[in-house]
């Protein structure tokens, strides 16, 4: 994994290399095509509204409604371990 961003020297080299690229640069149209090879998985998190033809996440909507899922859902996996366990005791004093 890599984390760039903007300044990064080279920028478009990193992002040439990438499988996945997550963008949340917060101006639309930093990331262009030819930064980006054949076949990569872009996922812009940022909430820039542009007109486009191709596969973008929507604006309102995007990659929120996933984050918060996955919130929830990690918070009921907590409780469920911490229910299993039960509250934790009284504390000694020292």
């Amino acid at each position: 994994m890599t984390v760039a961003h903007s300044a990064t020297r080279d920028f478009a080299a990193h992002t040439r290399r990438a499988d996945i690229l997550v963008a949340a640069m917060g101006s639309p149209r930093t990331i262009t095509a030819d930064m980006v090879r054949d076949g990569t998985v872009v996922i812009d998190v940022w909430i820039n509204r542009v007109p486009d033809s191709k596969a973008v996440t929507p604006v309102p909507g995007g990659v929120g409604p996933m984050t918060i899922a996955m919130l929830l859902s990690n918070n009921v996996r907590a409780a469920e371990i911490v229910g299993h366990r039960g509250p934790p005791g009284p504390s000694v004093a020292a």
